[in-house]
């Protein structure tokens, strides 16, 4: 057995109704005085309500300043307005953005280096206070992942803050907070989990361990994404997707995750594609590129995602999961590439310049990629075949 290791949150809670036990786990964390960290929208929908009515008597305020996408000047603004002012424990409520959000403004409490000093992989020097997690929507899995995503508008890229002291205290997902989510958002979100236990399954460093939890959230999310989009309060659906984002995010954060995201960072960063967009309009080409790479575990997708695969051979069944991708994609509403406004043709060899450059991903991917095939890939994205 090679080695491997395995991180996830110190508590995790699943079920419905099981946000009720956020006061619990907070005064565990010996919490008096909790900093609620969402958006607007969140808070204006009652989610917040629904968790600050569990404190418990605990002296809590909110700060709902979490914006879409978030660049390091979010955070940096958010950070300001709170420090110094007492708080021990945070809970972010909310979807990828919020949750990246109160992870780092944990460890910004805590240590004194600029923000993009902690870009890369175990850059932060002391753990944060202390944070629990709670998801408004099914996909990002950050509630489970020691990463987090920021835009950097100097130079318009994604780029990733990877750190063991990313991980919450205690997550807790309950797919009830999950059913007003709106369809588009349903959509990109739950491709975006699809795309985590894709990828993660196929990876480089995956494990027999993470296999098992990557190849069950493909399975619950294929089944159930088009009922979460299309009927909202399916609550059997919804607990499907939650479950799925969450084993995916698991699966994600020890396996990690490959040219899918890499190939994303830049189309996200540069023409402001939320990230479950990005990840969708590219995952069924790279996984078109990446088949040859593992046909068997390529074709267990395919039965995962529910295909009937009796009597293709190994290769056939691969590809009938690429196919089976593509169509479930189209399924949910993802638009196409080709839809990216402000987006040509002549602004692919950019965008594969900038793929090339984030070895991080690009070193798990099960197949090489050179410029010229990162750049390819994007041509066939682009052009919808």
């Amino acid at each position: 057995m090679s080695l491997s290791f395995f991180r996830a949150p110190g508590v995790l809670i699943t079920g419905v109704g099981s946000v009720s036990q956020v006061g619990i786990e907070a005064k565990k964390l010996g919490a008096t005085k909790i900093l609620v960290i969402t958006d607007k929208i969140i808070n204006q929908t009652g989610l917040v309500t629904k968790v600050t009515e569990h404190f418990g008597g605990i002296s809590f305020d909110i700060i709902d300043e979490v914006i879409p996408e978030p660049p390091f000047e979010n955070l940096e603004e958010m950070a300001g307005k709170i420090k110094g002012k007492g708080y021990d424990l945070f809970v972010g409520v909310g979807g990828g953005s919020a949750l990246d959000i109160t992870k780092v403004l944990s460890i910004m409490m805590t240590n004194n280096e600029d923000v993009r000093d902690f870009i890369g992989i175990e850059k932060v020097k002391n753990k944060g206070i202390p944070f629990i997690l709670i998801p408004t929507t099914s996909g990002t899995g950050s509630e489970v992942t020691y990463n987090a995503i920021f835009t950097d508008i100097r130079d318009n890229v994604k780029k990733g803050i990877v750190s063991p002291f990313l991980l919450p205290d205690v997550a807790i997902v309950d797919a009830g907070m999950t059913v007003t989510c709106p369809p588009g958002v349903t959509a990109a979100s739950g491709m975006d989990a699809l795309v985590h236990a894709v990828e993660s399954y196929t990876a480089i460093r995956a494990s027999e361990l993470t296999d098992g939890i990557a190849l069950q959230a493909i399975k619950v999310i294929s089944r159930s994404l088009r009922k979460a989009v299309y009927n909202g309060k399916d609550i059997k659906a919804r607990e499907d997707m939650a479950m799925g984002s969450l084993l995916a995010g698991i699966s994600l954060g020890n396996a990690g995750v490959g040219a899918v995201h890499a190939l994303a960072y830049p189309l996200g960063g540069k023409f402001h594609v939320t990230h479950g967009v990005s990840n969708s309009m590219l995952l069924p080409y790279v996984m078109k590129y990446n088949v040859v790479s593992n046909i068997e575990k390529f074709a267990e997708v395919a039965k995962a995602m529910g295909e009937n695969v009796e009597g293709l051979s190994l290769r056939e069944a691969a590809d009938r999961a690429v196919q089976a991708m593509a169509k479930l994609s189209e399924d949910v509403g993802i638009p196409k590439m080709k839809e990216v406004k402000g987006l040509t043709e002549a602004d692919i060899p950019a965008l594969a310049e900038e793929a090339s450059k984030v070895d991080r991903l690009l070193n798990n991917n099960p197949r090489w990629l050179t410029i010229r095939e990162i750049e390819q890939i994007y041509r066939e994205a682009y052009a919808g075949v």
